[in-house]
């Protein structure tokens, strides 16, 4: 997760070292200056770091570091690769347009990034048909995903996990 943001008067080092809203360096100033011309400019004052004496911080458009912040967040997140898990669940004996509808969503998952669960319930005698579906259904998603399972079948349900290509 990204580092805590620390702006305005939650900066409380005496001197720091300030760069303008177009980038321009303002030099080293007291936090007070600092915090006034912010104040003047109507933007937030961030620090970008506490490891070096002055800080460097900067002037930002009020509301921007935030957003920042968040985008910066969020690339990180997407970047680790860290895939959702939807499931989808299904019955053995499924209709024609049932499994047209179960098959879309599946593929509509997979391509948004998602790995799928799909997961059949089970009674009785119905394992074999619960097999047979999940075969056809992973077959048919072959152009959206890869397994991550083989099919597992236990107790009252069966069950195999795709992940996206």
């Amino acid at each position: 997760m990204a580092s805590k943001l620390i702006m305005n008067e939650a900066i409380k080092a005496s001197e720091l070292l300030l760069t303008g809203l177009s980038g321009e360096s303002l030099g080293v100033v007291s936090r007070e200056e600092a915090l006034a011309m912010a104040k003047e400019r109507k933007a937030d004052l961030v620090c970008e770091s506490l490891m070096s004496s002055p800080p460097p911080c900067r002037l930002v458009a009020r509301g921007a570091a935030k957003q920042e912040k968040d985008q910066a967040g969020k690339a990180a997140r997407q970047a680790s690769g860290a895939v959702k898990v939807k499931e989808i669940r299904l019955t053995p004996h499924i209709e024609e347009h049932d499994y047209d509808t179960k098959y879309r969503q599946a593929e509509k998952l997979l391509q948004s990034g998602n790995g799928v669960l799909l997961v059949v319930k089970i009674q009785g005698k119905e394992g074999q048909a619960a097999k047979a579906l999940l075969e056809r259904l992973t077959g048919d998603l072959k152009g959206y995903g890869t397994r991550k399972t083989g099919i597992q079948q236990s107790g009252k349900q069966a069950a195999v996990e795709l992940l996206p290509l």
